[in-house]
């Protein structure tokens, strides 16, 4: 390898490096939030923070098996009330396997949409139509059907059509596309 060659190399890697430096410092500036052991950057779209959430590995291959990835990677801006594993693992024996089966995938859309708001819906945004509401909520979904939602104390809770309930364990965690609150139950339509 000659002079100019090892030069033009070492260029590179410095490059690299610096623009490595600045990555990290962005990503460092950004306010994180973390979701199962994983900062979640709002310069991230849904997908990119979800993956990354050893708490969400069922939903991401729910929304896999859907065929939804791009998109909740797109524009939005939506909502997205995130139940985590163990909340899929209170359903009954089996549920989850069947549903990601191919022959079940407009099943499976139906129940993850319910699960999506269009827009961007802080918690404080939901707060305030509760409030408005006289302590109850009727939010419509992608799907179509509505979730009521209404407080206890300091709490935030979804009910679902089937008059299950759900909890907001982790509100405003903000991406590039929208909003996720981390939910403690499977919201069925």
């Amino acid at each position: 390898m000659n002079t100019s060659s090892k030069i033009a190399v070492l260029g590179m890697i410095a490059l690299s490096f610096a623009f490595s430096g600045k990555v990290t410092a962005q990503t460092m500036k950004e306010k994180t939030v973390m979701v199962g052991g994983a900062p979640m950057y709002p310069s991230k779209n849904i997908i990119e923070n979800a993956v990354n959430s050893k708490d969400h590995k069922t939903l991401v291959a729910a929304v896999k098996a859907a065929g939804l990835v791009e998109t909740l990677q797109g524009a939005g801006p939506f909502t997205v009330l995130a139940p985590t594993d163990a909340a899929f693992a209170k359903l009954p024996k089996g549920t989850v396997e069947t549903l990601v089966k191919p022959e079940n995938k407009e099943m499976l859309t139906k129940i993850l949409t319910y699960h999506v708001l269009a827009g961007k819906y802080s918690a404080k945004d939901i707060w305030a139509t509760v409030k408005a509401g006289n302590g109850k909520s009727m939010m419509k979904t992608v799907e179509g059907e509505g979730l009521t939602f209404w407080t206890k104390g300091k709490d935030l809770y979804i009910q679902d059509a089937k008059g299950n309930s759900a909890k907001v364990t982790i509100a405003d965690v903000n991406q590039s596309n929208g909003v996720i609150h981390v939910i403690d139950t499977v919201l069925m339509p």
